[in-house]
């Protein structure tokens, strides 16, 4: 949520940073300030009156120590309480109503954002070689089945398409995955690890903005629960409604978590294989920073998730992106983009974004600058680190071998148990 004040003292500005995002926001912004002008020119009156109705108080009080009638100012004082009652009675309404708007306003892209949309998004570096392989590449999901790691009709069976069956060692290779990215990143990298529910209420994905913005997305329950789409929402909400001390920050989590989206208006697109599904695994960074050090935060949280690529081996590009293209909640975003031999191109496999204060204001995740000093809200962070099927579509695609096999990196071999994934009897 972006700061009433900065909108009030600066519509403009405000105005202008919205417009970069591209999308009709200008009737929502014009509704918040008018309904922000009536809830203040309300608060105004209310303030009037109770001035009016104490000074009306002191007079019935000394009319009654003199013993003068005082039934005149009395009917007076009744009506202006009942003016008072319903003027608080619709500021109150009108507070309700600025808050859900504001919660519709996606937040500010910082002044290094590209303008534009997708096509705007600038490439900032790469790493690794594109891997030249001794024959033709095969996609992953015929490696996959070749190597028994995965079967997707089975598992389109058991819930439907989108949904995942990883077996034998391709279920080992995804608990691999896990344990190398968790002790890479509180082994390495410092954060705590936790482990999250993965079903979150309302008020918890309000806080991270999954809530108003992308509820088509997200999957319900009957009693209002929500499955997570990511672990950033639990992760980022474990201090909702808090305030840290100044020392408490920088502070890293870490989780790994199924992640759950219905991926809706997609269907059609990127259908094959683990490219785009409703079920996948993540291991997840969240960060908590102070305002002043958020910048260098940001670089550092995009590091970690770089880490493991490289210990992989992966090709990949670090890409910012455009202020057309970030996510609702995101005032910059970095994607790792992954190189996939076998479908021969570049696959997100993790986003970095700094969120700034829009995330603390509608969670309420404050820090006290000081200790004698009033809470101010802090920024939030987070970062795949990362995202397991492109991941997994990468390592298997590169590593490919003329005779069938994978070659795990040696990394993640001891947490394999081997160093190569070979088809059954061979």
């Amino acid at each position: 949520m972006i700061d009433i004040r900065l909108l009030r003292e600066s519509p403009e500005q405000v105005r202008a940073a919205i417009a970069r995002r591209g999308g009709q926001h200008g009737p929502l912004l014009d509704s918040i300030i008018q309904l922000d002008q009536r809830r203040r020119e309300t608060l105004q009156k209310v303030e009037k009156l109770k001035a009016e109705r104490n000074t009306a108080s002191e007079v019935v009080a000394r009319r009654k120590r003199a013993q003068e009638d005082a039934g005149g100012t009395l009917a007076g004082l009744r009506e202006l309480s009942e003016e008072i009652k319903r003027l608080d009675d619709e500021e109150r309404t009108l507070d309700a109503e600025l808050h859900e708007r504001l919660l519709q306003l996606p937040n500010l892209p910082l002044s290094e954002v590209p303008d534009g949309g997708a096509a705007a998004n600038r490439v900032v570096r790469t790493w690794g070689e594109i891997p030249k392989l001794a024959s033709p590449a095969k996609p992953h999901w015929e490696l996959g089945e070749a190597l028994g790691l995965f079967d997707l009709p089975r598992g389109a069976k058991i819930t439907g398409s989108g949904f995942p069956l990883f077996t034998g060692p391709g279920a080992r290779l995804v608990r691999a995955l896990i344990n190398f990215m968790l002790d890479l990143h509180t082994r390495e990298h410092g954060y705590t690890e936790v482990a999250p529910p993965l079903l979150v209420n309302r008020e918890t994905a309000t806080g991270t903005g999954q809530l108003p913005d992308l509820e088509r997305n997200m999957y319900v329950t009957e009693d209002g629960l929500y499955l997570v789409p990511t672990a950033e929402v639990p992760v980022t909400n474990i201090h909702r409604d808090e305030v840290l001390a100044a020392g408490d920050l920088p502070r890293g989590y870490v989780a790994y978590t199924p992640c759950f989206r219905r991926e809706a208006g997609s269907h059609g697109k990127d259908t094959r294989g683990l490219i785009r599904i409703h079920q996948f695994d993540k291991v997840e960074l969240v960060r908590f920073s102070t305002p002043e050090n958020s910048p260098s935060e940001h670089e550092k949280l995009l590091g970690h998730a770089e880490a493991v690529l490289r210990r992989l081996g992966i090709p990949y590009r670090v890409v910012l992106l455009a202020a057309g293209d970030v996510g609702f909640s995101s005032a910059k975003t970095y994607d790792l983009e992954v190189w996939a031999a076998g479908v021969a191109t570049w696959l997100e496999a993790s986003s970095a974004s700094t969120f700034t204060d829009f995330q603390a204001r509608r969670a309420n995740i404050r820090y006290r600058p000081r200790p004698d000093s009033k809470p101010e809200f802090l920024h939030t962070l987070n970062a795949s680190g990362v995202a397991f099927p492109r991941t997994i579509i990468a390592l298997l695609e590169n590593n490919q071998q003329p005779d069938g096999t994978v070659v795990i990196p040696e990394a993640l071999a001891p947490y394999l148990g081997r160093d190569r994934l070979a088809p059954a009897g061979a």
